[in-house]
């Protein structure tokens, strides 16, 4: 008989990522020796650069804020079946649409107004642009993990042209940019920090990302037609509906935090829009088992990897793009992690063999 014990399941989703994080880090440490320096005076300094002070953690935070909604780009696609990976491409449109909708509408309007509209104008942007990529999926068959990926060049592209071209401001001459935001349109810091606001945006759209998966029925539909879709359709689910909805969501998530970057970081448009948030949010989303509560710790954990790149170029003579070495070990482990899923016995049910009680000799059994 089979004896189903949940608690496994439960430790199997935190052992294999926490294992492959881990596994990373040993790897991460053989390159180091290899460059000739000490892994744990690496791992020292990574630890003291992002967390090390409080500092260190405004730096991690800020960085974390778009990470966590990036992440959900890839992760509410996931619970459908779908490996989205245009999360890159979402926030530079999302960006552009927030700096188009900033710069036209100025100070015309009262400033919460505009800031408003710029948030919505991200959602939109971003929300389209990979709705497309489920459209594609579910009317042509289009596989949605490479024409989300073209689509990020697409978008940077679209980027480089209109900075370069129709949005260039003439009077900025570092490198082809559009015109600044009006100062009353920036997001503002948190009290007393160096913290934008939107790390809580990335807090809250978390939230409203799990609530949404987990405890409404457009949660409860999304789940069962990404766990069999053929039984989905059979069951009368309108998967098509559920496809577009859950891109757009996903896709959203990622345009805010381009309006993020260009209000409360750039305060422009340019092409250091393009800074990789996009891609790490893949990570994140893989790590974190595409749970959007997860999404919070990981995101701020790999948002204090980031921050530590200066710091490994400054103490160990590593290039500051080591950090893109270990998250990408991280990714690649990962993945093999999750290939490991339902194959470790420790972490399956349990048969029980339960053996007939004695008879008694002459009981006529």
């Amino acid at each position: 008989m089979l004896v189903n014990q949940p608690w496994r399941r439960n430790l199997e989703t935190i052992c294999l990522p926490v294992g492959a994080l881990i596994v990373a880090m040993v790897i991460f440490g053989l390159f180091c020796a290899f460059a000739g320096a000490n892994p744990f005076s690496v791992y020292q300094s990574i630890y003291k650069a992002a967390f090390g002070s409080w500092s260190a953690w405004q730096n991690t935070l800020i960085r974390a804020a778009p990470l966590m909604l990036t992440a959900l780009c890839t992760a509410l696609p996931a619970r459908l079946g779908l490996v989205i990976i245009g999360n890159e491409g979402a926030l530079v449109i999302g960006g552009l649409a927030a700096v188009l909708v900033g710069l036209n509408l100025g100070t015309a309007l009262p400033a919460p107004a505009v800031q408003i509209g710029m948030a919505l104008g991200g959602i939109v942007g971003g929300g389209l642009w990979i709705m497309a990529v489920g459209a594609l999926r579910h009317y042509r068959g289009v596989n949605e993990t490479i024409s989300s990926l073209l689509m990020n060049y697409i978008a940077i592209a679209i980027l480089n042209h209109l900075v370069e071209g129709p949005l260039r401001d003439p009077d900025f001459v570092t490198k082809p940019s559009s015109a600044e935001l009006a100062d009353v349109l920036w997001l503002g810091n948190l009290p007393a920090t160096r913290i934008h606001f939107g790390l809580l945006y990335g807090l809250i759209t978390c939230i409203i990302a799990y609530v949404l998966i987990q405890r409404t029925t457009f949660g409860f539909a999304a789940r069962t037609a990404g766990g069999n879709i053929r039984a989905a359709r059979i069951a009368g689910l309108p998967v098509g509906k559920l496809t577009l909805a859950i891109c757009f969501l996903g896709g959203s998530a990622a345009g805010l935090a381009g309006m993020v970057e260009v209000a409360a970081v750039q305060k422009r448009v340019n092409e250091s829009l393009v800074s990789n948030y996009g891609y790490a949010g893949i990570l994140v989303a893989f790590v974190s088992r595409h749970n959007p509560l997860a999404t919070i710790l990981v995101a701020v954990l790999l948002g204090g990897i980031l921050a530590s790149g200066g710091i490994l170029q400054r103490s160990h003579n590593l290039p500051d793009a080591t950090v893109l070495v270990f998250q990408g070990i991280v990714f690649l482990c990962v993945l093999f992690s999750d290939s490991l899923y339902n194959r470790i016995p420790f972490f399956q049910q349990h048969r029980v063999i339960h053996e007939r009680a004695a008879t008694p000799v002459g009981s006529g059994v």
